[in-house]
């Protein structure tokens, strides 16, 4: 028969091959939802559906935030410290505002004599 194919005989997988599997990175879906919505949320807003937009949007940012939990949780925890040093220069900024509005009640009783 000339159009006859050869039958070929598969060899046994390797013991390997589950491990290889293993090995690949699988599909995640939170990944994929929060980036779609994200997307399709922000077309919404933008043709002008805002409110549906606005709740598609979160969606996808709390998926997300869903995803990111160690992310978060490192963020969460440095918070204090990023308040303190804000605080602080709150602080500096106030003095800096005193010592101009005193130096401009000086100049004035100066300029008034």
């Amino acid at each position: 028969m000339p159009f006859a194919r050869p039958v070929s005989i598969s060899e046994n997988p390797s013991p390997t091959a589950p491990a290889e599997k293993a090995s690949e990175k699988p599909l995640e879906w939170v990944e994929i939802a929060a980036g779609a919505s994200l997307i399709t949320g922000g077309l919404l807003l933008l043709t002008g559906y805002r409110k549906a937009g606005t709740v598609v949007a979160a969606s996808g940012a709390a998926l997300a935030l869903l995803d990111q939990q160690d992310t978060l949780r490192s963020w969460w925890n440095r918070l204090p410290g990023y308040m303190d040093e804000f605080q602080h220069l709150l602080g500096e900024v106030q003095g800096s505002v005193e010592n101009i509005a005193a130096q401009r009640e000086r100049l004035r009783s100066i300029i008034e004599r």
